[in-house]
């Protein structure tokens, strides 16, 4: 791209700070953690919105209990508004309260691009401090939209420590960090780090590896930000719709009360005006 195709990105009224939420690899707990950072937020203050990209598989509504669940809509100055679910804190879109969950969506990219921008700039977020984007895996359109479109503060990647993942990562990290359609990679999460039966919180078990964030963090000169753990009841808890036991598992708060500090406190950030 260019300086005569230089896109004028759209700025939300009111929302401080976007941060999307990426990962090259599906099935790292990308949603989980970016619902997780949300929540997290919420709990500390901070006016907080969730919006789930992922429209060939969507999570809020499960994450949230919101399945087949459609949004209330209003004509605001002769431009439709629709207005978020709120729950345990959080301002909720996903472009799954609009499909039917069982249907797939068989969008091209330039469909999907249209109806991603649109749900963004008609929601009505109201004022915000961060606004969390959940993306799909990949390095396609959605991510790309995203960062032509509108002004990203930063971008989390997630991996888990397993060398296959690693891999697909590496390409979403090169992707964000193009000159011509990149955002700051504020850093690394490694999730799903080892495994702590709830009863035995002593314990450790490295079941996908170990380190593996780290290094790639390493490789890439950037911050790991946060290693989260997992336990035999996150997935239960997730799949219920009942985010809110995602920090009874004290090694999993830590996890996330270790990213939330390490965001707010990034000064490129707008958390205080």
């Amino acid at each position: 791209m260019n300086k005569q195709q230089t896109i004028e990105k759209t700025k939300l009224p009111n929302v401080k700070n976007i941060i999307i939420v990426a990962s090259g690899k599906g099935g790292v707990g990308k949603s989980t953690v970016a619902a997780g950072l949300a929540l997290s937020l919420a709990m500390e203050g901070y006016a907080t919105g969730l919006f789930d990209a992922d429209l060939y598989g969507p999570s809020v509504p499960v994450l949230f209990n919101l399945q087949n669940e459609r949004p209330a809509a209003h004509e605001e100055n002769g431009k439709t508004r629709i207005e978020p679910f709120v729950r345990l804190g959080i301002k909720l879109m996903s472009l799954g309260f609009f499909i039917d969950s069982k249907q797939a969506v068989l969008w091209r990219g330039p469909l999907a691009s249209n109806t991603l921008k649109q749900l963004v700039n008609d929601t009505n977020w109201g004022e915000l401090d961060y606004l969390i984007i959940d993306t799909p895996p990949g390095t396609g359109d959605i991510h790309i939209t995203l960062l032509q479109q509108y002004e990203i503060s930063g971008v989390i990647v997630v991996t888990t420590p397993q060398q296959i993942a690693l891999a697909d990562v590496e390409k979403t990290i090169s992707m964000y960090r193009d000159e011509h359609v990149g955002a700051t990679v504020l850093g690394i999460v490694e999730n799903m780090s080892w495994f702590t039966p709830s009863k035995h919180p002593d314990e450790k078990y490295f079941l996908f590896g170990q380190d593996g964030g780290k290094k790639l963090a390493e490789t890439f000169q950037v911050p790991l930000l946060s290693q989260i753990p997992m336990d035999e009841t996150i997935c239960s808890s997730c799949d219920g719709g009942r985010l809110d036991e995602l920090f009874t598992n004290p090694g999993v708060r830590s996890g996330f009360d270790v990213l939330l500090k390490t965001i707010t406190n990034k000064s490129i950030l707008n958390v205080n005006s």
